[in-house]
């Protein structure tokens, strides 16, 4: 594996973290402007490191990896 292709993965899975640790945002003793501010934040940051690790990684293996994610596809049988 390259450079370029660890750092996309770096950034995927980051912004996973990121993503994941929005519902947290709700458990903490923060008024709810600052929470609102935080969960705005976290979630523009999770885009801006999905979608770069996305262009780092490459059309073909992010196309493939997003159809896997892709909610309508989990129960369809597969085609050889």
């Amino acid at each position: 594996m390259n450079l370029k292709f660890k750092i996309g993965l770096i950034l995927v899975i980051l912004s996973c973290l990121f993503f994941l640790s929005l519902p947290l945002i709700l458990f903490l003793s923060l008024a709810g402007n600052t929470k609102i501010a935080i969960t705005t934040i976290l979630f523009i940051i999770a885009e801006i490191t999905f979608w770069s690790g996305g262009l780092l990684l490459g059309k073909e293996l992010f196309s493939k990896y997003k159809s896997y994610l892709n909610p309508k596809n989990w129960f369809s049988k597969k085609v050889d």
